[in-house]
């Protein structure tokens, strides 16, 4: 604990000097971030090797693996999102909310960095540079606490990160990563309250409720999706097969891909042989309701079908595996989303614009869509450059978190020899 302690007195005097910073000499220290992970990416991927070398023997699966794996068009990406970061706006120090009161003093509220922020999640290293690149802009000191899986390939990112910052003339604690593997001390990290103010888990329903149960710090959950995708009777079907392709396919083992598609019974036996055709070229399994399973076994597709399990419509599949089940009306599709969804990514396929406005009022997740993937949840795509986490909470934040999700706000009051009476 002694070391963890000595972690948030350090996180926090960086922090305390990361508030205080111009924009220019945090946009210089994240350009001298990308570019040590082009110039050391072979130094990475030794490490990286390594831990997808150990995962491999520990049986890790297909999607924990590929969660795992860097490669050199992986750290180029991640290079260039630090510098989409650099380019974009920096929230810190902007007013609004302004207004003269009755009194004639000024009010305005200023936002300014939350401070300390601890993040635990799982075999993403990639997200030890997005919570770095973002906490960094916004002016908050971090503490990252990667999966024992991952640990070489984080901490081999973290030294690229602090030897920049070291070369840009700024603390290198702003970014410190928990170098023991020991799972107590997360729990340890999580009652930090001194010196940390806020912690994201990304990762399962046993880490979120991990973290809600035993920290003393506010949490703010993400990375954890169970998605829909439903295709209405009035849907384009081959741009419907087409979008929910991309939505299982394109990267399967991430939080807003696919788990779940219901199809109107109106159009399921057109729908159905025609999704599974195309699905079976990427190898995806699919779980079917009874009538689902029934219409594709009789269009004799060479997709891999078997009948849902009773926990199948609650899984977060992280893999290629589909959940069908075949609907009636809005009402069903409603009830269904809403008892097994983690209100992370849906989505409506339909070209009847009162069904899609009622799907939009009525399904309450952080990110709706209407005729696209539930991919687009994003901080990326959503222009955000990167994102902490994906929030699926209502407090603070939700959907993608970036810049300005990683601030809050101070109150400002200009008088003029004011009391208060």
């Amino acid at each position: 604990m002694s070391d963890l302690i000595q972690m948030g007195q350090a996180a926090r005097a960086a922090s305390r000097r990361l508030a205080t910073l111009t924009t220019q000499r945090k946009n210089a220290a994240l350009h001298a971030i990308a570019d040590g992970l082009t110039a050391q990416a072979g130094r990475i991927l030794t490490q990286n090797a390594f831990d997808v070398a150990e995962g491999r023997a520990r049986g890790l699966s297909d999607a924990l693996l590929d969660r795992l794996l860097l490669s050199e068009q992986r750290i180029a990406a991640l290079a260039a999102d630090t510098r989409k970061v650099a380019d974009l706006p920096d929230p810190v120090g902007a007013e609004f909310d302004g207004r003269v009161l009755p009194n004639g003093m000024r009010l305005n509220k200023r936002r300014i960095p939350i401070g300390v922020i601890g993040v635990i999640y799982e075999a993403r290293p990639n997200v030890t540079v997005d919570v770095a690149t973002l906490c960094l802009k916004t002016g908050n000191a971090t503490i990252l606490r990667g999966g024992s899986e991952t640990l070489r390939s984080n901490l081999a990112l973290t030294a690229v990160i602090q030897d920049a910052l070291t070369a840009s003339g700024l603390p290198p604690a702003a970014v410190q990563t928990i170098a023991n593997p020991d799972r107590a001390l997360v729990t340890e990290l999580l009652r930090l309250d001194k010196y940390v103010d806020m912690i994201i888990p990304r990762g399962g329903a046993s880490l979120h409720r991990l973290c809600r149960e035993q920290a003393t710090i506010p949490v703010i959950t993400g990375g954890m999706g169970i998605c829909h995708i439903f295709v209405d009777a009035s849907a384009d079907l081959a741009r419907a097969v087409a979008i929910v392709e991309n939505a299982k396919v394109q990267r399967p083992s991430v939080c807003n891909a696919l788990d779940t598609v219901l199809v109107h019974r109106g159009v399921a036996p057109a729908f159905l042989p025609a999704l599974a055709e195309r699905l079976a070229r990427s190898g995806v399994e699919l779980r079917a309701t009874p009538d689902a399973l029934a219409i594709l076994q009789a269009a004799d597709t060479p997709a891999k079908i078997v009948p849902a399990g009773p926990d199948d419509f609650d899984t977060e599949w992280l893999a290629l595996i589909l959940g069908v089940k075949i609907v009636d009306t809005l009402d069903e599709v409603i009830v269904h989303i809403q008892e097994h969804s983690t209100e992370h990514s849906d989505s409506i396929l339909t070209n009847d614009w009162a069904n899609a406005r009622r799907f939009v009022d009525e399904i309450n997740s952080a990110a709706v869509f209407v005729n696209a993937s539930t991919r687009f949840n994003d901080g990326g795509q959503f222009g955000l450059g990167a994102e902490v986490a994906v929030s699926t909470q209502k407090l603070h934040a939700r959907g993608p978190m970036g810049l300005e999700e990683l601030t809050t706000y101070k109150c400002v009051g200009i008088g003029d020899g004011h009391v208060r009476e």
